[in-house]
């Protein structure tokens, strides 16, 4: 693979709309250098993380691999990579985790092969492959650049750049790639997110008219059975307070004290975004300072009866400094939470009621009763439903 290949092959990949989060070690390095060389990185390449030492790897994986330089590391890198590059992508962009782990050449010889293992994973594929390499054949920069020959191929293919196969790396006859592949579909994808492996799905609706910031995202949580006018009004005012962002609703598929949804619940509620037009994700997180940690930077749009529950001590184990600990952390994200008057114990109340503490004050922003004010809810439309 000449070099004139190789920048048209990264030329390509900037094409796509696929960013990507990449971690790495022991081999590929390459891969970095070629794809910023290029213009159009920042389209393309979210982070790079290079998990060299033993302490670096079971920080990043959360555990001690059985194997450092293995199929199944490799997995699991593209894995927590994949989960990655949700968080940091653009709202609705599709996204590529990537990892790679090798044991090539070094100053002294070594007794095992010559060999590295590579993964990508994107929503609907896990693809692996193992490549061991004619030990004695290459110096340790040839074996670096015959990897990462290999490794920028498996990005192309998983950005879905056309006729990416036909570009050969510099790996013998001899040399054949053991490759495997899964393919999930959308059940599959939801059962994965209910048991944790990914931490959420977007299905991007929305007709992308109002995506002016195009990495915040100006969020609606709630349970939505059902949808309804009062979520809709309520998220479109909300974006005509915020100075921009990708407005979306977000149901989380686990619940605090309810067991969680199962997939063709979710299906069915995803299934009413759909015929409104309008994003909604999906997550696996029912509490707001998680899912500050999914959606740093976010504004949340929340009822007034949410805001009295975020700050009220008994939430927190009964202590006022864990509700602080826990809000100021979500207030380092960069997360706002922007509040909606809503019908309480026969009352309405709106922010100015509660007493917010000041360290959190410029965290929560009102939203005007004159400019939203609607009583109805999905319980009393579910009641009223029920007696017909």
């Amino acid at each position: 693979m000449t070099d004139s290949l190789i920048r048209a092959l990264v030329e390509a990949i900037h094409s796509t709309p696929t960013q990507a989060v990449l971690y790495f070690s022991g081999g590929a390095s390459q891969v970095l250098g070629w794809l910023a060389a290029v213009p159009g990185a920042s389209n393309t390449v979210l982070e790079v993380i290079v998990p060299y030492s033993r302490m670096s790897m079971i920080q990043l994986l959360g555990k001690v691999p059985v194997q450092f330089t293995s199929k199944e590391t490799a997995e699991d890198m593209a894995l927590v990579a994949y989960n990655r590059a949700l968080k940091l992508s653009k709202p609705g962009s599709p996204v590529v985790g990537v990892g790679f782990t090798g044991s090539l050449a070094t100053t002294r010889p070594k007794l095992g092969d010559h060999r590295f293992y590579l993964s990508t994973r994107t929503s609907n594929r896990l693809w692996a492959s193992s490549v061991t390499l004619s030990k004695g054949l290459r110096n340790r920069d040839q074996e670096e650049r015959v990897s990462s020959q290999v490794l920028l191929k498996a990005i192309a293919e998983a950005c879905k750049v056309p006729n990416s196969v036909t570009f050969d790396s510099d790996l013998t006859e001899g040399e054949v790639p053991d490759v495997s592949e899964l393919h999930f579909d959308e059940d599959q994808e939801l059962e994965q997110l209910i048991q944790g492996k990914i931490c959420f799905k977007i299905f991007p609706f929305s007709n992308g008219t109002q995506t002016s910031n195009g990495d915040r995202k100006v969020i609606l949580s709630g349970s939505f059975n059902p949808l309804h006018d009062g979520h809709l009004k309520l998220l479109e005012v909300a974006m005509s307070l915020c100075s921009g962002g990708y407005p979306c609703f977000e149901l989380s598929a686990i619940n605090a004290d309810k067991p969680p949804l199962t997939v063709s619940q979710i299906k069915d509620r995803v299934k009413q975004f759909e015929k409104a037009g309008k994003t909604v994700i999906i997550s696996n997180q029912p509490y707001f300072y998680k899912k500050a940690e999914l959606f740093p930077g976010s504004a949340f749009v929340i009822g007034a009866d949410t805001a009295a529950r975020l700050i009220n001590p008994k939430y927190y184990g009964g202590s006022y400094e864990n509700m602080i600990e826990t809000l100021v952390g979500c207030k380092r994200t960069g997360c706002t939470f922007l509040v909606g008057g809503r019908n309480m114990d026969g009352v309405f109340k709106v922010l100015e009621d509660f007493k917010i503490p000041d360290e959190l004050k410029d965290m929560f922003i009102s939203i005007p009763v004159d400019r939203f004010r609607m009583d109805i809810s999905s319980t009393e439309i579910r009641k009223g439903l029920e007696l017909k």
